[in-house]
């Protein structure tokens, strides 16, 4: 599987636009390595490459997956698919609650509920993905959707989602590497 347009930062800041991990988004993440842990796991989901979305903004609690218009993730009437929209929602979701859950835990989506609030058509669609309450279990997540036309945004789906905090099983190669490391 080949690597997304957005390569793995250097450091928090490089994503989050302020060191330390606070950003805009008003939580402070309890993994110090929670930007290079969530683009390692959407660099490894073939699904959101398949359709070509991409991670475009990540802060702890928040993250945004973008995705270009392409005529084969369209339905009938020639607006991008539902299923698609929430596809886009659910990483999005998800991404904003993994970055909020401490090293060596994953994440599973438990369930969400999306509305279709208008044709996803446009330039590209943009998921804005924020995390309304972390807990230790469960942690809660709300999305906007928007279509991107001329540079003006429209809302086309919003969404909420709960997530399993899984503790003790790794997401993938980092967090091995991140488990190993501490055992030490």
């Amino acid at each position: 599987m080949s690597a997304l347009p957005f390569s793995a930062p250097q450091s928090a800041a490089s994503i989050d636009g302020a060191a330390g991990g606070a950003a805009t988004s008003g939580f402070v993440s309890p993994d110090p390595d929670y930007a290079a842990k969530v683009q390692d796991s959407f660099n490894r989901q073939a699904a959101m490459t398949l359709i070509g979305a991409t991670l475009t903004r990540l802060a702890p609690g928040s993250c945004e997956v973008s995705l270009p218009y392409r005529a084969d993730l369209t339905q009938q009437h020639g607006f991008i698919h539902g299923g698609i929209v929430g596809m886009i929602g659910d990483s999005a979701c998800g991404y904003a609650g993994f970055s909020m859950m401490p090293p060596g835990a994953s994440v599973l989506t438990v369930e969400y509920k999306i509305n279709m609030l208008s044709p996803g058509q446009g330039e590209r669609l943009i998921a804005r993905g924020k995390v309304l309450k972390a807990g230790k279990s469960l942690v809660i997540t709300q999305c906007e959707v928007f279509a991107v036309q001329n540079g003006a945004e429209k809302l086309v789906a919003v969404m909420q989602q709960t997530l399993m905090v899984m503790h003790s099983r790794s997401d993938g190669a980092h967090d091995q590497a991140a488990q190993a490391q501490q055992q030490q």
